[in-house]
């Protein structure tokens, strides 16, 4: 069995976010992480590899400032590495990516968390299953591995559900899904040699924001009484 852990680089929770002269973020000084849910993601893996036979490749876009990141994922216990060397510019293009290595070396299962901390779109797992016409779930909070199927549990607005389905699937991950694992020496060591591939990224050019505008003057500013709810949703639907 082959299970894809897609990892992203974040900013560590404790750092000092500042703004620079431009409004982006200043980035001097940032200590990156593993994005926590992808942490989930690739424990819950490094546990299904240790109770049958599996073999574990993290796969990352990202430049070479993130190699110490995957070395750490490597020396939690997965097998290989994968990293495109590039800094990607959105979601749409980290998806392209992943769904490019997957269609040239197949695998049985993609995990990777829900979304990352630092833009929070949860974009990642949909367009990776349709890219590759596989099975989506997220946010999953269980997984146990049967076979040729997974039976995984996730939450909807209305409630958490038990779901059987068969693989190849992408799952986004969440907590309680895995206890967080810390590199021992031994696997910090065996880290030093396992191999990183780092490939070409596609050709990709991404959607640039050319000039955003609030016109001040659209801003209705209408007050609606709760008893005249039909209006509200008139005014939502017509306006």
């Amino acid at each position: 069995m082959k299970i894809l852990v897609c990892i992203s680089s974040a900013p560590d929770t404790t750092s000092k976010i500042s703004v620079s002269e431009n409004n982006r973020f200043n980035l001097e000084g940032l200590t990156f992480i593993v994005g926590p849910y992808d942490d989930y993601a690739l424990s819950r893996a490094i546990e299904i590899k240790e109770s049958m036979d599996a073999e574990v490749i993290i796969f990352h876009v990202g430049n070479s400032d993130s190699e110490p990141l995957i070395r750490k994922c490597l020396a939690l216990g997965a097998d290989r590495a994968v990293r495109i060397d590039v800094n990607p510019l959105d979601s749409e293009q980290v998806a392209l990516e992943i769904c490019k290595y997957v269609q040239e070396y197949p695998v049985d299962l993609i995990l990777m968390g829900k979304e990352t901390i630092d833009y929070g779109n949860a974009m990642v797992p949909g367009l990776v299953a349709g890219g590759l016409n596989m099975s989506m779930f997220s946010p999953v909070s269980h997984l146990s591995v049967q076979g040729e199927e997974i039976e995984i549990e996730i939450e909807t607005i209305a409630c958490k559900a038990i779901v059987q389905s068969k693989l190849p699937a992408v799952l986004g991950c969440q907590e309680p899904i895995a206890e967080w694992k810390i590199p021992n020496m031994r696997g910090i060591m065996s880290a030093r040699t396992k191999e990183i591939l780092v490939r070409t990224p596609l050709n990709y050019s991404g959607d640039s924001l050319i000039k955003i505008e609030l016109v001040e003057t659209a801003r209705k500013g209408i007050v609606i009484a709760p008893e005249k709810a039909e209006e509200l949703i008139d005014l939502l639907f017509n306006a």
